[in-house]
């Protein structure tokens, strides 16, 4: 998990109508009318990200305190919860995992390694990346069979360290290459059905004796998003030398949360392609985000929340609450026609799907 973030089962919530006024609990999860939410699993120990092999779950755990080194990696039988064995462990904050040609991608604290999806012994490929003391966060497959991760951005001066700040894309057995620079916490991202790349941005700090909004953006190759001279929807920061020049020049921001949301996953909501949803770990929510301005989700989350306005020039959009109750969701996998969503805080996977009913 990131550093400095802070076992219940799941509650299900109504499957249609107004969302369920019985899920009282402070472990309650309550979704939209027309939506359901199931266990998957319990007994984690503060997982962090999942991916699907098969008729398996991949699970990356803490298994203790953020810095003990007690990680693991996790196989579990899908149609049996209590089917598990341990592939990897002595893991350092092991928080991205990603499935490639039947080998196993993990991202540790600062080192990006892989080894056979059967377990055994991991090689590292990468070590002693720049980072600012948190975790680089998830790891992403991309359409082209490339690892994508995040160097958390730290600084030198008024400006990033070299190599950190960046999204980078790894071929298997070639040199990373930056895919888009300017982020703070790039922590969690997702392809669109259309190949559009969607990344939410963790920007804690202060800029200017102000926090900064954490963002959704979409990225395109060759984008850079402005850290630290430009925070938000294109706001420059006096104090890193930032400007509106500089700044007029980054892509806009999608969306805009309240600084320390921290936005540590995004999907695309199998039911709507046009429909993002984003985990909001402090906030203990996940929010729907229309993918393009004026997209309506109401049928997906009609109370509406979101603090910022729709902007004609591709800004910020409105957003919806969709999922609360969740201790800390920390990561979002698209699976089929459901929602798996891991609760770190809660040490379970739960599942939303629409009703059918």
């Amino acid at each position: 998990m990131l550093s400095g973030l802070s076992g219940v089962n799941a509650t299900s919530a109504a499957a249609s109508g107004p969302p369920d006024s019985s899920a009282a609990g402070e472990s309650a999860i309550t979704v939209p009318g027309g939506f359901a939410v199931a266990d998957v699993l319990d007994g984690l120990d503060r997982p962090t990200q999942i991916a699907v092999a098969g008729e398996d779950l991949i699970v990356a755990q803490l298994n203790g305190g953020e810095s003990d080194g007690t990680g693991q990696v996790l196989r579990i039988a899908m149609d049996d919860p209590n089917d598990r064995e341990v592939l990897f462990e002595d893991l350092l904050k092991p928080t991205g995992i990603a499935v490639l040609d039947d080998e196993l991608w993990v991202m540790q604290e600062r080192s990006l390694s892989r080894g056979p999806l059967a377990g055994g012994e991991l090689e590292t490929v990468l070590s002693d990346l720049p980072y600012n003391g948190r975790s680089e966060g998830t790891l992403t497959v991309s359409p082209d069979g490339q690892i994508l991760y995040n160097t958390s951005g730290t600084l030198d001066g008024v400006d990033a360290v070299s190599g950190s700040a960046t999204l980078w894309a790894l071929t298997p057995g070639e040199e990373p290459e930056a895919l888009a620079t300017g982020f703070k916490n790039a922590y969690g991202r997702t392809f669109a059905p259309d190949g559009t790349l969607w990344q939410a941005e963790i920007s804690d700090g202060t800029y200017d004796g102000a926090p900064a909004p954490d963002e959704l953006v979409r990225v395109e190759a060759g984008d850079d998003f402005g850290w630290p001279q430009c925070i938000g929807d294109r706001l420059p920061v006096e104090f890193y030398d930032g400007t509106d020049d500089r700044c007029a020049n980054t892509p806009r921001s999608h969306a805009l949360f309240d600084p320390g949301s921290t936005p540590t996953s995004v999907a695309v909501a199998p039911w709507n392609d046009n429909v993002l949803l984003v985990s909001l770990w402090v906030q203990s929510r996940i929010v729907a985000v229309p993918a393009a301005s004026g997209d309506d989700t109401s049928s997906s989350a009609p109370d509406s929340s979101g603090p910022s306005g729709t902007d004609d020039d591709g800004g910020p959009v409105e957003y919806t609450d969709f999922i609360t109750g969740i201790e800390r969701p920390q990561f979002l996998l698209a699976d089929g026609d459901r929602l798996l969503v891991v609760d770190y805080g809660g040490g379970r996977i739960v599942a939303v799907t629409e009703s059918t009913g």
